[in-house]
């Protein structure tokens, strides 16, 4: 159970996401596609569906180098015992065992019924909470720290979203953000928008997982925010000191902030 600062329990306020997330457009095969508009029923909808296969799918798609960028994620949010910790599009999970190992208290969070199940099926002893980054289910000042990996960009309002995360932050806490950005060399990007288009729905349908949800994927990191507009994104929400660090020649973007004191 997550406790504050004060020792008291951190209550989540009561979501009911099965039916507010219910309907959403479909393939003739019954696959939940979803678009730029990043509908959130839709969205919640796509990643039910994806949620048994996402690591795996996630791990071949990235050739590994996923691993790499949960590392350094870590390593950046340097979470330490008995902090609180938000981890926002937490998904299965797989990063939220890797906080929990320092000894903080972490509250996993996704908007995916499925991925909360799923999650909560592998790893029993972690807190999952279904929420909407635009409306999260905390009250106000209730973590040290914040975190969301590759979801952020699925978000339809992204200052609000970051306003939210900032919200639930302490005075002095810190975010950081691991999400696909843009490569910093012009033939490499060129080579890996190619890849995004032609490649990664192969791999996905190999997988066994829903191919448009990897139709949307490379849509929506071709369509993401470059490294200086994010942090403008952060500032705008009212972050401090917003910084980030490129990971493999800037496919993938380390931001992080403050919440000033």
């Amino acid at each position: 159970m997550t406790l504050s600062a004060t020792g008291a329990k951190i209550k989540p306020m009561t979501y009911s996401f099965k039916r507010a997330f219910s309907s959403s457009a479909t393939t003739p095969e019954g696959e939940v596609a979803a678009d730029l508009a990043k509908d959130p029923k839709t969205g919640a909808s796509m990643f039910d569906q994806v949620a048994r296969r996402y690591d795996i799918t996630n791990d071949l798609m990235s050739v590994g180098q996923d691993r790499l960028w949960r590392l350094q994620t870590r390593k950046k949010l340097n979470p330490r015992e008995c902090e609180q910790i938000l981890d926002w599009a937490a998904g299965t999970g797989t990063s939220t065992v890797e906080y929990v190992k320092s000894g903080a208290d972490v509250v996993a969070c996704d908007f995916s019924i499925g991925m909360v199940t799923e999650g909560k099926r592998r790893h029993p002893d972690i807190d999952f909470v279904a929420g909407d980054a635009t409306a999260l289910p905390f009250a106000d000042n209730s973590f040290d720290a914040v975190t969301i990996s590759f979801g952020l960009r699925n978000v339809n309002d992204t200052v609000k979203a970051l306003s939210e995360m900032r919200r639930v932050t302490r005075p002095g806490g810190r975010i950081v953000i691991c999400e696909f950005s843009r490569p910093t060399l012009g033939g490499f990007r060129q080579l890996y928008n190619w890849y995004l288009r032609h490649v990664l729905v192969r791999i996905a349908k190999r997988a066994g997982s829903n191919n448009p949800a990897y139709a949307y994927l490379a849509d929506s990191i071709i369509d993401w925010h470059d490294q200086p507009t994010l942090a403008r994104l952060m500032r705008e929400a009212g972050w401090e000191n917003p910084q980030w660090k490129n990971l493999t020649l800037g496919i993938v973007a380390l931001h992080s902030a403050v919440n000033p004191a």
